[in-house]
């Protein structure tokens, strides 16, 4: 079992950067991949990212590639997601999740077998 829970939305202009966090519980965090999706009002949730396990391997949907970078910190059980030149298009509510223990990197939600609640982040323009 793997509880997530994220933090560090908010609000920020266009250009702007917010670093987003995933806190996860229990011992099991570095068996698990841990993806990012978020959710726009009236839209479907989408991938943004993804980290291996092991935090070797990442992989980025193509609107944020350049601009968004996952990291993780298993001594921590925590992953992040920064995220850099942000435009009005990227607010959204994101969401962590994590996949595994020790699976193919995926970037369909479905596959994600636990998820945190969520946190806002809006660009203003």
């Amino acid at each position: 079992q793997v509880q997530l829970v994220e933090s560090g939305g908010g609000l920020v202009q266009a250009g702007g950067s917010l670093r987003l966090s995933c806190a996860a519980s229990g011992r099991t965090f570095s068996r698990y991949n841990m993806g990012w999706f978020r959710q726009a009002p009236g839209k479907e949730r989408e991938f943004v990212g993804v980290i291996s396990w092991s935090g070797g391997t990442t992989d980025y949907a193509d609107s944020v590639t350049g601009r968004f970078t996952i990291s993780r910190d298993n001594a921590k059980n925590t992953v992040y997601l920064q995220t850099n030149s942000l435009k009005p298009e990227d607010t959204a509510v994101y969401y962590c999740a994590a996949d595994g223990p020790w699976v193919v990197l995926t970037t369909e939600a479905r596959k994600y077998d636990y998820w945190g609640q969520g946190t806002q982040v809006t660009v203003s323009s």
